[in-house]
C-alpha cells in the first residue's frame, strides 16, 4: 500500500500518493525539525535508497504528516522513526512554503511547519539505515560557509531554510 500524505487538488485538501505528488509538483503538507545543541545542528545525510537527493545532508528531520495528523505529533513520529530519537520536546518556529526541483522529474512544494529542539550534552542517536546513512553536528556557521562551497552535498530545503528563514527558524542572533 502507497503512503497518502495531504496534498491540495484543485484548491482543496486531498490525500495523494506520495510519489505522485513529487512527480506532479503539487502543494503538500510537510514538518521539518532541527535538534540544536549551542550553535550546532544536527545533520542527516539522506539514505542512497530514497527515491529523491539521496545521500545529501538535510536538517535534523523532514517528513510528511499523515492525515489529520498534527504537525508537533509528526515531528516526535520522525524524530523516533527516522532517527531513534526520543525525550525531545521541539516549539513550533515558523511555517514557510518553497518550491523546489529534486531531481530525477520531482518537485518538492511544501507548506511546512518548523520546529526546534535544544539539547544540552549527548544525545542519543540510533538512525534507520532505510531513512539515514550517517548524522553529524555542525556549526550553524560553519553550515553557512560550507553550503556557500558545496551546495550540490545539500538538499534543495536546507538551503532554502538558511538562504531565507535563519530569523525566523533560529531567531535573530545566529544571522
Amino acid at each position: 500500500m502507497s503512503l497518502k500524505i495531504p496534498a491540495w487538488v484543485e484548491g482543496r485538501l486531498t490525500p495523494v500518493d506520495k510519489l505522485e505528488v513529487h512527480q506532479k509538483g503539487l502543494r503538500h503538507k510537510a514538518v521539518s525539525v532541527f535538534v540544536l545543541r549551542g550553535d550546532a545542528i544536527l545533520l542527516q545525510r539522506r539514505a542512497l535508497g530514497k527515491y529523491h537527493t539521496p545521500g545529501l545532508w538535510a536538517n535534523t528531520c523532514c517528513t510528511h504528516p499523515h492525515w489529520d495528523e498534527a504537525p508537533e505529533v509528526c515531528a516526535l513520529r520522525r524524530l523516533e522513526e527516522e532517527l531513534g530519537i526520543t525525550g525531545l520536546d521541539p516549539e513550533y518556529r515558523h511555517r514557510l512554503e518553497y518550491r523546489a526541483d529534486v531531481g530525477g522529474g520531482l518537485t518538492e512544494h511544501e507548506l511546512v511547519e518548523v520546529f526546534v529542539a535544544r539539547v544540552e550534552g549527548t544525545l542519543d542517536i540510533h538512525p534507520d539505515p532505510g531513512e539515514v546513512m550517517e548524522t553529524r553536528w555542525v556549526d550553524y556557521h560553519d553550515l553557512k560557509q560550507e553550503i556557500a562551497r558545496h551546495p550540490d552535498r545539500f538538499t534543495p530545503w536546507l538551503r532554502i531554510y538558511l538562504d531565507g528563514h535563519t530569523d525566523e527558524i533560529f531567531g535573530a542572533a545566529t544571522s
